[in-house]
Formats: structure tokens, C-alpha cells, sequence
């Protein structure tokens, strides 16, 4: 149940953060609160906060299928839950979301800049060379900063389902344009654990630890 929570929490904090937060500096605020989030609930749950992280880690080995499920179910939740707090304080949302320009474009940004948060997360969080390593959290901050500067304009910049679901709410992305951000995100997500797997023989992963 701990591990449940904190993917709650972690995942609330990351949506309600991408709501409430001015454009100009959004990918700084969400890769600081991301970054923060990590380093809280990292020695709990692992700190996915992220649909397609879970899967990527899932593949990789180091979650079982339960969990897996479990997680995205609070991921969502939480998501969900950020969105009724960025509506309680901001009573002005978009009536209208703005569309995307080109739903091709925005699909490949979320699918590149997904697999790097994944590869990323894989690579800084569960890679047996990096164990015990002290700058897990500032690299997963500084990708999604990274890739929302990147390619925020293109897509919004989610690279995150729960995300994508909570800005859906919010009227700041079209529900028409869901897909693009389930299949690009779950898509960046699957082939960065593959990927691992591919680069990263050596490094079986050990059947996670169940909480009795």
C-alpha cells in the first residue's frame, strides 16, 4: 500500500504542477517537481509517476504485473485528483482546448521524448552500474525539462499518460487527441525497456520484493 500512495502522491503533485504553471517556465517548474518527487518517494515505490514508466519497467524486469496494474490505476487517480485542485483555484480554464497542429508531428515528439524519460529512469534508477548513485532524481528532472523545451510545442509536452489524461480534464489538450499521447507515450515506454534489456544482458533484474 505504501508504494500505492506515493505513486499517488508523486503523480498528483506532477499534474497539479503542469496545471497550475504559466507557460514560459512550465518545463522548469514540472522537471524541478519531478525531479523533487523522485528523490521523496524513489526508496518506496521506485517514483514512476508515470503510465509509461511503469511499463518500461515492467518490461525491464523490475516490477511485476500486480503492481504494474495497481500503479496506473493511482497514476490515474492521482491525475485525475490534480485536475480538481488546478479547478478549484484557477476557475478560468480553457473552454475550448487548443488543438494540435499536426497530430503526426506531436505523436513521434511524444513517442522520442518518452523513450528518453524511460531510457533515462532505466538507466540512472535501475541499472545495477548506477546503484546507490545520488543524481537519479536530477537526471530524470532534467530530461523532462529538456524534452518539454524540446518538443513542448509540438505536442504540449506531456510524455506521460496520466499527464496527458489530467490536461485532457483540464481542457488544455483536445480529448480527440487522446491517442496520440497513450499510443506515443506507452510506445516510448515499451521500447526503452526492450532497449535496456537489449543493451543491459548482464543485468538480469531480481524479482522484485512483494510487501507482506
Amino acid at each position: 500500500m505504501r508504494k500505492y500512495i506515493t505513486e499517488f502522491i508523486g503523480t498528483f503533485f506532477l499534474v497539479f504542477t503542469v496545471g497550475m504553471t504559466p507557460a514560459g517556465i512550465g518545463p522548469l517548474a514540472i522537471g524541478s517537481v519531478l525531479m523533487v518527487m523522485v528523490y521523496a518517494g524513489g526508496h518506496i515505490s521506485g517514483a514512476h509517476y508515470n503510465p509509461a514508466v511503469t511499463l518500461a519497467v515492467l518490461i525491464r524486469g523490475k516490477i511485476n504485473i500486480t503492481d504494474a496494474v495497481a500503479y496506473w490505476v493511482v497514476q490515474f487517480i492521482g491525475a485525475i485528483a490534480a485536475y480538481g485542485l488546478v479547478s478549484y483555484f484557477v476557475k478560468e480554464l480553457p473552454t475550448e482546448p487548443a488543438p494540435l497542429v499536426d497530430t503526426t508531428k506531436a505523436l513521434v515528439a511524444e513517442f522520442i521524448a518518452t523513450f528518453a524519460l524511460a531510457y533515462v529512469v532505466l538507466n540512472v534508477a535501475t541499472a545495477k552500474g548506477n546503484e546507490g548513485n545520488s543524481f537519479y532524481g536530477l537526471a530524470i528532472g532534467f530530461t523532462v525539462f529538456a524534452m518539454a523545451w524540446a518538443v513542448g510545442s509540438i505536442s504540449k509536452g506531456a510524455f506521460n499518460p496520466a499527464v496527458a489524461v489530467g490536461i485532457s480534464f483540464m481542457k488544455l489538450v483536445s480529448w480527440s487527441n487522446i491517442w496520440v499521447y497513450l499510443v506515443g507515450c506507452f510506445g516510448g515506454g515499451a521500447l526503452a525497456g526492450l532497449v535496456f534489456n537489449f543493451l543491459n544482458k548482464e543485468d538480469q533484474a531480481v524479482p522484485p520484493i512483494k510487501e507482506s
